[in-house]
């Protein structure tokens, strides 16, 4: 088997609060190190402040990166030219928060979106869900701070103020931000030859409006309607069936997830269970498994936790016949199972994957009727692939300390089990002992990290995390539990072990480079 992934990063720190001049060089030498990008670094996420060098240390070490960012910061240029696009944008200023807004300021309704659309504001940066753009600066006497708790949801469009920033919310989401109004323009729709409108460097004007909220984006398929090489018919879904590969790397300055599976060792367990490459196309199915019926006759290998087949063994590569139903048994242990298929499930690839994205409408949940296909004929012998995967009673999941660590949060998380209050693709919200937490200027959120909001609750950030958050992280979930989280069901129980060894400086040395002196070699 592929060795797991290990998934870590470091930011490049070009200024501490917002400066058009600094992230000017921010993007010019994002852009330097996409032209010259080094095996094993999977993604680069610039944000206000910083650039997120992302890596792979089981593909490349961190002195290497390291290295590859001194070299480059030693040797690029300024920015120079033509200041980014001029964006109008129509909004209607319907938001809830408007009336709060208006009141915790001062001023009027009227004064409000006067000051908020009289401004021409600079995108510092796209991200958190795909082409989301974070704008500067808003009026001094309109600057709030972000909800203390997040919402749930944010409905599309939605255009919204939090310090001295502003944004417009292209898809449905979590948000903390005050919401001002509706934007009447699509900013981001995965079908269009151009998905994003917006791109860091441009500029944009908010324009009072009437009129429609634009329809979301229909879903982008990430399988063909009509396979060519027919494996299964979906009798019927089960609760959350998702085909998914290696992931959508590559795409942080867009704000696409990374997505691909959340539990990677089961995923490569049971591609390797039909003899596929570990990330071959596969469905992951969540608690509850749905009902296929066989087109052809064929391998597949299931592993994971949550479920088990009832036609063949678990964790061991097994025949179905043409016109055979695989179906599955809920447990009470764990969350995810992969199913894979000798030869991969045939996929229709959107900026080089056909991992699903929910977020992003690139993708759906199986429904009854649809049909899967083959990527390929591919023999296969029945048998196991490594040693059985377990999972323990109870999960422990280790944490690294994290860009805003504090002795007193690493404690806090450490002092007692917590509970999961909710739990889907993008994160687990954990219930339990207040953490400190805070607020940050917005950044590239690192994998697995635990994000405290100013209310003291963690959120452990997952396969589809919003990929730029403007709340503290004072930890990380060690890489090699990444999977263990994944397992995780709604309302389990859970202990962090923090490690507190170092200091604060030997923390916060290991996450910033700060790019005004950074030698060739110097280590972080």
């Amino acid at each position: 088997m592929q060795r797991p992934a290990h998934p870590t990063g470091f930011y490049v720190q070009f200024s501490q609060e917002l400066d058009l001049r600094q992230n000017a060089r921010l993007h010019n030498f994002h852009r330097a190190l996409r032209a010259d990008w080094l095996p094993g670094v999977t993604d680069l996420g610039p944000g206000y402040v910083n650039l997120f060098v992302e890596y792979d240390e089981a593909l490349v070490s961190g002195a290497v990166v390291r290295d590859w960012v001194a070299r480059h910061l030693a040797s690029f240029e300024d920015p120079v030219g033509a200041e980014g696009r001029l964006i109008e944008l129509p909004v209607r200023y319907d938001g809830p928060d408007l009336p709060d807004v208006a009141e915790r300021t001062g001023l009027s309704e009227a004064e409000v979106i006067r000051l908020h659309s009289g401004s021409e504001y600079h995108v510092y940066a796209v991200g958190f869900t795909p082409g989301f753009p974070f704008l500067g600066e808003v009026s001094e006497v309109l600057r709030l701070p972000r909800r203390s708790t997040p919402r749930a949801t944010v409905p599309p469009n939605a255009v919204a103020i939090a310090n001295a920033q502003t944004c417009v919310y292209p898809l449905s989401s979590p948000g903390g931000w005050n919401l001002l109004g509706t934007a009447l323009d699509t900013i981001y729709d995965p079908n269009r030859a151009e998905p994003f409108l917006i791109a860091p460097g441009d500029r944009v004007r908010f324009r009072p409006s009437e009129g429609q909220t634009p329809p979301l984006p229909t879903v982008r398929e990430t399988w063909p309607a009509t396979p060519r090489l027919p494996a299964f018919r979906v009798e019927k879904p089960g609760l959350l069936d998702l085909l998914m590969d290696a992931g959508r790397p590559y795409q942080a300055q867009v704000g696409l997830a990374r997505s691909g599976p959340m539990d990677t060792r089961s995923a490569h367990f049971a591609n390797g269970l039909v003899g596929n490459a570990p990330d071959a196309p596969l469905l992951e199915l969540t608690l509850k498994g749905p009902v296929l019926t066989a087109l052809r006759d064929l391998m597949v290998g299931v592993a994971g936790f949550g479920m088990r087949p009832e036609s063949g063994p678990m964790q061991r590569g097994f025949r179905l016949r043409r016109g055979e139903t695989l179906r599955f048994s809920s447990t009470q242990t764990g969350a995810r199972a992969y199913l894979a298929v000798a030869g991969g499930f045939e996929g229709a690839p959107f900026l080089g994957s056909c991992s699903t994205d929910l977020i992003g409408r690139v993708g759906r949940p199986l429904r009854a009727g649809d049909l899967l296909g083959l990527a390929g004929v591919q023999e296969a012998m029945p048998g196991f692939a490594n040693l059985p995967l377990t999972l323990p009673e109870h999960i422990t999941l280790r944490l690294l300390p994290g860009p805003q660590a504090s002795l007193e949060a690493l404690n806090a998380l450490g002092r007692a089990p917590f509970r999961v209050a909710g739990s889907d693709r993008m994160g687990l919200r954990l219930g339990g002992p207040q953490v400190p937490g805070g607020q940050v200027t917005s950044e590239a959120t690192p994998p697995g990290a635990v994000q405290v909001t100013p209310a003291g609750e963690p959120i452990i950030l997952l396969s589809d995390r919003g990929r730029i958050g403007g709340y503290h992280k004072p930890a990380v979930v060690h890489p090699q539990d990444l999977p263990l989280a994944a397992q995780l069901r709604p309302g389990q129980l859970v202990s962090l072990r923090p490690d507190t060894t170092g200091t604060p400086e030997d923390w916060a040395r290991r996450w910033f480079l700060d790019a005004q002196a950074s030698p060739i070699g110097e280590k972080i």
